[in-house]
């Protein structure tokens, strides 16, 4: 009877699998140690490569620091509030600046007014040349405001840098609040300075011109105290959309 053989599977292919597991990770890890470039530079060698390395460390050590002493001084600075205090500061100041709080002081008061209603207009001349523009009045803000006011209000509005003066019929109209002559309007600032530019004007100089030729209202006095409110309207901006057809 012959004797049955037993099959033995052979032992190699799990020894090349073993080894192939064992090269990769040898490379892998060599891959991760040089992220991604020549851990044998042209012309170099370990030494080379180890000084290279600790000094890309070490400026990275030097980035960290400085990013931790930011770190650090911000929290100290919100710890005691600095930041927060000077960004109340900051608002504080702008509030004067957009006319946002009370100024008091000396100034001048101007009040611009029609001619009066016995007044003939002259043969030829436009009737409107008897009553007060807005043209007019933005000639005084502006000398005015020339002049160094720190603050101007009209019949008791102040101000700001978005208000709109405009004439509508024989009125005039201040931010949507229509005004009936005569016109009050009131800076606060040094008073020799304020009533210089106003001298100084061209416009307000061509608007004396219709007072001696039409008789029309100009009075000007100065105060040793006069008190500017805080606006009290709306600071947001609204502008026109574009409609998409």
């Amino acid at each position: 009877m012959g004797t049955t053989g037993t099959h033995v599977r052979p032992r190699w292919p799990v020894a090349v699998f073993a080894a192939s597991v064992v090269a990769g990770l040898v490379f892998a890890a060599a891959h991760l140690t040089a992220d991604g470039s020549d851990l044998r530079p042209a012309g170099g060698d370990v030494g080379s490569l180890v000084a290279e390395r600790a000094r890309r460390v070490e400026l990275q050590r030097v980035d960290a620091r400085g990013l931790q002493g930011s770190i650090d001084a911000l929290s100290r600075d919100a710890a005691s509030g600095t930041v927060l205090k000077k960004l109340l500061a900051t608002v504080s100041g702008l509030e004067d600046v957009a006319g946002l709080t009370t100024v008091k002081g000396a100034g001048v008061v101007v009040t611009l007014d029609d001619a009066p209603r016995t007044v003939e207009v002259p043969d030829g001349d436009d009737p409107n040349v008897l009553v007060v523009h807005q043209q007019d009045i933005q000639a005084f803000v502006n000398a005015l405001w020339a002049g160094g006011a720190r603050a101007i209000t009209i019949h008791g509005q102040r101000l700001v840098s978005t208000t709109g003066i405009k004439c509508v019929g024989s009125t005039v109209v201040l931010d949507g609040v229509p005004y009936s002559p005569p016109y009050d309007i009131a800076a606060v600032g040094d008073p020799l300075e304020l009533q210089a530019a106003l001298n100084t004007s061209s416009e307000v100089s061509t608007f004396r011109d219709y007072v001696d030729r039409y008789q029309l209202g100009l009075d000007l006095e100065v105060k040793d105290s006069i008190t500017a409110k805080p606006y009290a309207g709306s600071v947001g901006l609204r502008h026109a959309v574009a409609v998409t057809p």
